[in-house]
């Protein structure tokens, strides 16, 4: 962050792989305005926003092709992505997310318990963009090295400020029956 009167925020970019299917899409062209350096792919799944430095990839799937298209062929489709990508989310868009979409969620969570998926439901693509570089950018690094500091001192200013602390402290039960990290 830039000091001055105001804070300033920092432009932060980054090279972004991007499914060829998604080319013409609203997605990458809020991409692409945001100055992110964007290469497209034929080889990787149709739907694809990977944010290879911060390790994310993102699946967009429209909640209505859900609908028309036959469950499996989807959950085919979220499975092949999820083996290949670690850190994996998949972009579930809906105008409105009503009772059918959240079973669908639901179907997908069931289904896709315990595996490295994460479902972002979205609206339109001006918030799918949004969530999407919002969660690359805090896992890139310098922002990770920064976020794990922040956490770790304000988790030492706790302990150190905390009444229950000094009471353990007080009572000598904090010296080895309970460690605060």
């Amino acid at each position: 962050m830039a000091e001055g009167d105001g804070k300033e925020k920092m432009k932060w970019t980054t090279t972004i792989i991007i499914s060829a299917s998604l080319k013409s899409s609203e997605v990458a062209t809020a991409l692409e305005n945001r100055s992110h350096k964007i290469r497209y792919s034929d080889s990787v799944e149709d739907g694809s926003v990977i944010f290879s430095l911060s390790g994310v990839a993102f699946l967009l799937v429209d909640a209505q092709e859900c609908f028309m298209s036959a469950e499996e062929v989807f959950l085919a489709k979220i499975e092949k992505f999820i083996n290949i990508h670690q850190n994996s989310f998949l972009v579930l868009s809906a105008a409105l997310h009503g009772p059918e979409e959240w079973k669908l969620m639901f179907r997908i969570q069931q289904r896709f318990l315990g595996s490295n998926l994460r479902i972002l439901p979205v609206h339109n693509a001006a918030n799918a963009v949004n969530l999407m570089c919002t969660i690359a950018k805090i896992t890139s690094k310098p922002y990770i090295d920064s976020i794990c500091y922040r956490m770790i001192t304000t988790k030492a200013y706790i302990i150190e400020q905390s009444p229950v602390w000094t009471t353990l402290h007080k009572i000598k039960l904090s010296s080895g029956a309970f460690n605060p990290s």
